[in-house]
């Protein structure tokens, strides 16, 4: 008789663990290059000039500047301007 019958609250106490997406480096920041500014999953924010974009989304930044962040056509796009 294999029963699990005292153990029944801890069978559904399982959680993945976070994933920690979301903004690292936020506007008028300071940024060199290789350095990540968001992590996130599918294009929330589009790369601009200065950032290129991973196979996981992930917003980078390809030369030394200061983030910027604006709005073209309803689509939220990521800069980093020689600064």
């Amino acid at each position: 008789m294999a029963h699990t019958k005292a153990q029944g609250s801890v069978k559904g106490n399982r959680d993945s663990r976070p994933k920690r997406l979301g903004v690292k480096k936020y506007g008028g920041e300071k940024v060199q290059a290789g350095n990540i500014i968001i992590r996130q999953r599918g294009t929330k924010f589009h790369p601009g000039t200065g950032v290129s974009m991973g196979n996981d989304y992930t917003i980078f930044a390809i030369v030394d500047g200061v983030t910027t962040y604006k709005t073209l056509k309803g689509k939220k796009f990521v800069e980093v301007l020689h600064g």
